[in-house]
């Protein structure tokens, strides 16, 4: 029997699934970066994949906070439990009042509770955020952590911009609050190349080979009597310690000889020093403003159209500094996985949260094209429906997290609200819920397909016949309608009327009617066998192992009956 992978994916408020599936002491480093209380809506953007202007837009999450019961209870509750944390948070709102910013940092405080609860001993956390909430998060977290735990505020320049203010300075920076569970936190000191001016400057030397090395004292900064000792070089002159001894025992000192890398003063009566070679240096330990890591431009390979994105670089170096191989990385607000993608490149294993099907689906797909990985065998989702039961639950509860939900399980592009319309697209868009686009198996032609959703009972074949218009009106090669309820013989009498897509000799079904039950089960739109789904197509970054061209892009449908 084999073991279930350890990699996990939730859909679901954060707070539940830290509660219900995380044992105390089980995670290695938490990042996070929660929404900030901007009162901003950000929409994910879609390009149309013809390099034309115009792209599809979808709500990912309204930032936007408010004094609820919610709020009331999350406050009475961490009174209940956690004193000085309640006082902090009484001292807040007193001051505050009942607002969207106190509301805001009270769910906060009880999720950072659960996370350093899950947190081990000798784990890290980062919170990434902006000087909206910043000074307030830091307050609740030394209450959490304890303020001897904080290790240091990162600078991260976030924009190459000047920021746009006519009076006042240019906002360009976020704030990366870093707390250690304890004094035995897990560290590995990360370092970046020197700026072409230090080398210049502090590498000035050349030796015989032309290998350019600086010079340091080999004097200890402490009084060590056991390493004052006279020592005769490979050059024939002895030189004598400084007063407080040598930074190394003689075994090493004769090992530096050895390798050729003290430097001899031209005077005998000089020090000896340690030659450090530019091409082998480690380069320069990373301080705490981060201005080496740009921001994802528009046309960055890795941008997924995702609002808030990070680049990969900035997660690599956070989990490579608090994190070892095998260590568990968790993201309780992972959005479009960012941190997931820099852990599983690191070797890590990881746990991602978030409270959209939209965020798992965009998840999903991108560990597929940038890793191969497959849900079931490689990692799971929990928390999205698995049955039909569960599928009408989540319908009921909410229509556009099911559109999302099974838009997404197809392997196609969510279409639907914004944050200029919440109820989703209206006008020239009636009838697109989703966007399915795939390669013909020869590479010639980018075809695409209308998804439109439907969990109502109330079914007719007046649905299909506007489906049919809509392909035919957005020149598509087929539409797909997904159904909660079997769809009625009518309907299946309009969908064989629409005719069929023709490719490679082969006919395939124009308008495809498909059951949540079915698409459960495995089933899928017919299309050429070999197509490639391109719906959520990104460019990976390239690295050693992997090229950037359309390598590792997942088959839509591997058989032409679409199971």
């Amino acid at each position: 029997m084999t073991s279930p992978p350890i990699n996990r994916l939730f859909y679901g408020d954060n707070l539940g699934v830290l509660r219900e599936h995380f044992a105390d002491a089980s995670v290695d480093l938490i990042y996070l970066d929660p929404p900030f209380n901007s009162n901003a809506d950000y929409n994910v953007i879609f390009h149309d994949h013809k390099g034309g202007g115009s792209a599809a837009q979808i709500l990912a999450f309204e930032d936007t906070w408010k004094w609820t019961q919610d709020a009331e209870e999350a406050l009475i509750r961490l009174t209940a439990a956690h004193g000085p944390l309640s006082e902090l948070l009484h001292l807040i709102v007193g001051t505050l009042r009942k607002n969207d910013l106190s509301a805001y940092l009270v769910m906060m405080a009880e999720r950072l509770v659960e996370l350093h609860r899950v947190l081990k001993d000798t784990g890290s956390l980062y919170l990434h955020c902006d000087p909206t909430a910043s000074h307030y998060l830091k307050m609740i977290l030394d209450v959490i952590f304890g303020a001897k735990n904080f290790r240091n505020e990162i600078i991260w320049k976030r924009t190459s911009s000047h920021g746009n203010v006519s009076r006042g300075y240019g906002d360009v920076t976020d704030s990366i609050l870093y707390y250690a569970k304890s004094k035995n936190f897990t560290w590995n000191q990360i370092y970046r190349p020197y700026s072409k001016e230090y080398a210049e400057k502090n590498f000035g030397k050349r030796d015989e080979s032309g290998r350019y090395y600086a010079t340091e004292n080999l004097r200890n900064p402490s009084v060590r009597p056991n390493l004052r000792y006279d020592y005769l070089a490979s050059n024939g002159v002895t030189y004598k310690p400084h007063p407080n001894g040598w930074a190394v025992s003689l075994s090493v000192m004769q090992e530096y000889d050895r390798k050729g890398l003290l430097y001899f003063p031209a005077k005998q009566d000089g020090r000896l020093r340690l030659k450090r070679y530019l091409d082998v240096a480690p380069g320069e330990k990373i301080q705490t403003l981060w201005d080496d890591i740009p921001p994802l431009s528009s046309h960055a390979a890795e941008r997924l159209g995702y609002p808030t994105q990070k680049p990969v670089a900035l997660l690599e170096r956070i989990i490579a500094a608090s994190s070892n191989p095998g260590d568990i990385v968790l993201d309780p607000f992972c959005g479009c996985g960012t941190a997931v993608v820099a852990a599983q490149r690191l070797g890590r294993g990881w746990r991602g949260i978030d409270i959209t099907h939209l965020s798992v689906a965009l998840m999903t797909s991108r560990l597929e094209s940038e890793f191969g990985l497959r849900v079931g065998a490689d990692f799971t989702v929990e928390g999205t429906p698995g049955d039909e039961d569960a599928a009408r639950y989540l319908f009921a509860q909410d229509a556009f997290q099911f559109q999302f939900w099974i838009v997404g399980l197809i392997g196609a592009q969510p279409y639907g609200a914004t944050a200029a319309n919440k109820k989703g697209k209206k006008g020239g868009d009636t009838g697109i819920d989703g966007l399915l686009y795939f390669r013909t198996p020869g590479g010639e032609r980018l075809e695409k397909g209308i998804v439109s959703v439907k969990g109502g009972k109330n079914l007719n074949p007046t649905m299909v016949r506007d489906l049919v218009g809509t392909v035919t009106r957005e020149k598509a090669a087929l539409g797909v309608f997904l159904t909660l309820d079997a769809p009625t013989r009518g309907m299946r009498d309009e969908a064989a009327k629409a005719g069929v897509y023709v490719y490679g000799g082969q006919s395939f079904p124009r308008i495809q009617l498909l059951t949540v039950a079915e698409v459960l089960e495995g089933k899928r739109p017919q299309v050429p066998a070999g197509a490639l789904n391109v719906s959520l197509e990104r460019k990976p970054v390239k690295t050693g192992e992997r090229e950037a061209a359309r390598t590792g892009q997942p088959l839509l449908f591997g058989a032409e009956d679409g199971s």
